[in-house]
């Protein structure tokens, strides 16, 4: 496939192909939600309320065309709007023609955002029950010591003016980073998660740190209000981390870093349901892709906890570790927009 397509040019006999491969109301449809979430076959049955057989050639032609890109994590295969090959602006094309007030799409929609905010209820209700014992849990998966030796190896002694954590939980890292900043903010969407957090800091007396409650994807604070972010252990349970990483991007200043901290791809499919996981680790090409749209340039990356084999014959969990600053002249990627906002 790589070799038919580029990633800018589409020869004429090809771009026949994906006119064609898109010239059908269902595969119309499925272009229309895949340029806004990425879904899985499953998703797209319930959705379009059709067979998964069908819906599976629908998507083998799209393929096929290079209008769809679909990638295995775990069991399960997700799919979204093609971005590595010039399908990516057919399809985009396309889209961009559609009405998004028709009825047929309309409703698309709201089922796909249905899917994607019980998804994170889902999420919410574990955060909730699992609060106190939040950093306890996370030590169940790795050694937090070390990971949090390495990222303190990566970010250096500092100073920092405002640091913002983005998914703070407990506040761990608030507390951690307390003498390299002059003024911390921790935002999370969980209550429970931000009135431990609240107790934490208030007991060890951080004065200059506070939490508050924010959405990830929207955040309430104004363009550059950060000179350095971290997303820590948060991208893997995001549906869009994509998304969240264009927004951290938005409230960085310039010159200002972002410290990403999540999984490596694993295979431990029982995640999902018992840890609530949405994603089983970060694929490096992805968030090195959803880098560079949101216009930051990655520094440094860090692998931390080798692979070595587990008691139950799974690979041991890594952790993956990216620096990336935003350049004093932003321009996120306009070629690669990294929100349906």
């Amino acid at each position: 496939m790589n070799e038919v397509w580029s990633r800018d040019k589409l020869s004429a006999d090809r771009a026949v192909v994906a006119l064609k491969a898109a010239a059908e109301p269902t595969r119309l449809r499925i272009l229309a939600l895949l340029a806004k979430y990425e879904l899985t076959v499953k998703d797209l049955t319930h959705v379009l309320g059709q067979s998964q057989p069908r819906i599976s050639r629908h998507l083998k032609l799209l393929g096929e065309a290079g209008l769809i890109d679909r990638f295995r994590e775990g069991g399960w295969v997700n799919l979204r709007l093609a971005e590595l090959t010039a399908g990516q602006g057919v399809a985009g094309t396309i889209v961009s023609w559609l009405d998004d007030g028709d009825d047929v799409l309309r409703r698309d929609a709201e089922r796909a955002r249905a899917l994607i905010e019980d998804r994170a209820r889902h999420a919410q209700t574990f955060f909730e029950a699992h609060a106190g014992a939040w950093d306890e849990l996370r030590a169940l998966h790795m050694d937090g010591s070390v990971v949090e030796a390495a990222m303190s190896r990566v970010l250096g002694s500092g100073p920092f003016g405002t640091l913002l954590d983005l998914g703070t939980g407990t506040g761990r890292i608030l507390e951690l980073f307390a003498p390299l900043f002059e003024r911390g903010i921790g935002i999370d969407t969980n209550q429970s998660m931000l009135s431990y957090a609240r107790s934490r800091i208030e007991k060890v007396d951080l004065r200059h740190a506070q939490v508050r409650h924010g959405d990830i994807y929207n955040l309430s604070l104004p363009d550059g209000a950060s000179n350095m972010i971290i997303m820590h252990q948060v991208l893997h349970f995001l549906s869009e981390p994509k998304r969240a990483i264009a927004e951290a991007a938005r409230v960085l200043a310039p010159n200002g870093r972002l410290l990403i901290v999540d999984f490596a791809p694993h295979d431990r499919e029982a995640f999902r349901e018992r840890f609530a996981h949405t994603h089983l680790g970060i694929p490096e090409d992805r968030l090195s892709d959803w880098i560079a749209t949101a216009g930051l340039r990655v520094e440094t990356t860090d692998n931390v906890l080798p692979a070595e084999q587990a008691d139950d014959g799974q690979s041991q969990l890594r952790v993956l570790i990216w620096l990336a600053r935003k350049p004093e002249q932003f321009a996120p990627d306009a070629t690669h927009p990294a929100t349906d906002r």
